[in-house]
């Protein structure tokens, strides 16, 4: 064979990488999903974390079985990504010291201590040996591929029954013929995500190494022949928080807007799915179908109720009430309408008042005056402006959801202040801000607090504005408005159950 022919051979394909994830197949459910991110492989659902991770588990040795022998022909899969996970960024971005792949090239494995992903692939044995807790799985024959003579023959090997990679390459093409004499330096693959160039020195690693496989598996997805609305729905909600942690980090704001399309087509997904399939069913329940049916959406709305606890201009139950609502119709662009029934409906003791003293002290704008927004009527709304909410070019709004999705907690918040045994009971501003907290502290079946374990009191006076002494009062008005059930009130916690006629406005907390 010809020296020309032989540096043809020396041209390397990028070493091959793949992750088995496990995660929960539903809300409310011990059923998990397991997920390869190659397409060929088709995704598994088990009735148990545990018998989850054995399939997993058992997936990926039968990857490994089938990979036989690292391909000597490969380059390091690691050195591909920048070797981000054992060589630190120095400076602006220039390394102390260059690193240098070497030795043999090997299959490596590295785990998730929870048990959650498992993350195979071929790299030289110099990374993975500076990889924390890779483990080498089965070693290449040949000289790794920092050496300059010909690679050795790759080999692979498939079984029956076997997964199959989606990105079967070739390491050397024997017979070819030879077309130049200088051979071909290929530049390892950025790793991307809806276009966009994965940073190789993105920190932390774990988001850099979330947005890498998010990216697999939407171009997975892809390839699917036939499509499954509630998995792209969960890739899209995972693709949101990932998008909005790397806007945190980065500070770049077409990120934070990318990350808010997310959450839209995730919604727009989940709508799609519970069109198909009729609602969505909690397990050991009824079929329920929420008001706001996205996690994410419950989320916001419990982040809402947060903002406005530490954002009140003024106190008492009744002022935070007023502002909760107030906050729900600007929070997108710190501008909104407003009519006087709006208020009215509220059950405030002296509306007028309120915004009088909001107004006063500059939290709210009015183009007129208090007496004018309480005489407005639909044909002919007052808009309002919150200052503090108003975005700016230099610094992004407190909430990070769209304008879609601001008027769905609006209306969720004003369908359950509102709600009729509530207006029936003549229910104060305290007792329907003790509701609204309430249904985003629950499971999926309506039992308080994270686990069932109840609603610990502090976080409760926080949010409503009450003294403790008071909230037995509020409790006892749920109760009486078959909103509350088998409640229990101690010196530390409240704990009990919603009413199966509320759970539609309830926002489960995620397991």
């Amino acid at each position: 064979m010809t020296q020309a022919a032989v540096s043809e051979l020396d041209e390397r394909v990028p070493g091959r990488r793949w992750t088995v994830r496990l995660d929960a197949a539903g809300q409310g459910s011990g059923a998990v999903r397991v997920s390869c991110s190659r397409p060929a492989c088709a995704e598994q659902r088990l009735p148990s974390a545990a018998a989850g991770r054995a399939a997993a588990v058992a997936h990926l040795k039968a990857h490994l079985r089938a990979a036989a022998v690292p391909r000597a022909g490969a380059y390091c899969a690691c050195r591909a990504e920048g070797c981000h996970t054992h060589l630190p960024d120095t400076g602006r971005h220039v390394r102390s010291e260059p690193w240098r792949c070497g030795g043999p090239v090997v299959l490596a494995v590295i785990a998730d201590r929870e048990g959650r992903w498992w993350h195979a692939m071929e790299c030289c044995s110099r990374c993975a040996a500076a990889t924390p807790g890779a483990k080498t799985a089965a070693t290449s024959q040949a000289p790794g591929p920092q050496t300059t003579d010909g690679p050795a023959p790759a080999t692979t090997a498939t079984g029956a029954g076997a997964p199959q990679f989606s990105d079967h390459q070739v390491a050397a093409v024997t017979g070819a013929p030879a077309s130049r004499s200088v051979p071909a330096r290929r530049r390892p693959p950025q790793a991307k995500i809806a276009q966009r160039i994965i940073p190789h020195n993105l920190r932390p690693a774990a988001l850099r190494d979330e947005l890498i496989e998010l990216g697999d598996l939407f171009r997975a997805y892809q390839q699917r022949t036939e499509p499954d609305l509630a998995l792209l729905a969960d890739l899209h909600e995972r693709k949101a928080r990932a998008f909005t942690t790397w806007a945190d980090v980065s500070g770049i704001m077409s990120l934070r807007l990318e990350a808010r399309r997310a959450e839209q087509a995730a919604t727009a997904a989940r709508f799609q799915h519970q069109q198909r399939t009729g609602g969505i069913a909690d397990s050991d329940g009824p079929t329920v179908s929420r008001l706001l049916n996205v996690p994410t959406q419950g989320d916001h709305a419990r982040s809402v109720l947060a903002y406005v606890a530490d954002h009140s201009p003024l106190p008492g139950p009744e002022a935070r009430l007023l502002v909760l609502m107030l906050t729900l119709r600007t929070a997108h662009s710190g501008t909104g309408n407003l009519v006087g029934q709006d208020l009215t409906a509220l059950g405030l003791t002296d509306p007028e008042d309120l915004v009088e003293k909001l107004t006063g002290c500059g939290w709210l704008v009015l183009p007129g005056t208090a007496g004018d927004l309480l005489a407005s009527r639909p044909e002919n709304p007052t808009p309002i402006t919150v200052p503090s909410l108003v975005p700016h070019e230099d610094k992004a709004g407190p909430f990070t959801f769209g304008k879609k999705t601001r008027p769905k907690l609006s209306g969720w918040a004003q369908k359950a202040i509102s709600d009729k045994k509530l207006r029936k009971a003549k229910a104060t501003a305290g007792t329907r801000l003790l509701a609204l907290t309430l249904a985003t502290q629950t499971d999926a079946s309506g039992i308080l607090g994270p686990g069932g374990q109840g609603i610990a009191l502090n976080a409760l006076t926080a949010r409503v504005a009450v003294d403790r002494g008071e909230l037995q009062h509020l409790v006892d008005q749920l109760t009486a408005a078959d909103w509350l059930v088998d409640a229990a009130l101690t010196d530390a916690r409240l704990t009990g159950q919603l009413t199966e006629r509320v759970l539609p406005l309830t926002c489960p907390l995620q397991a």
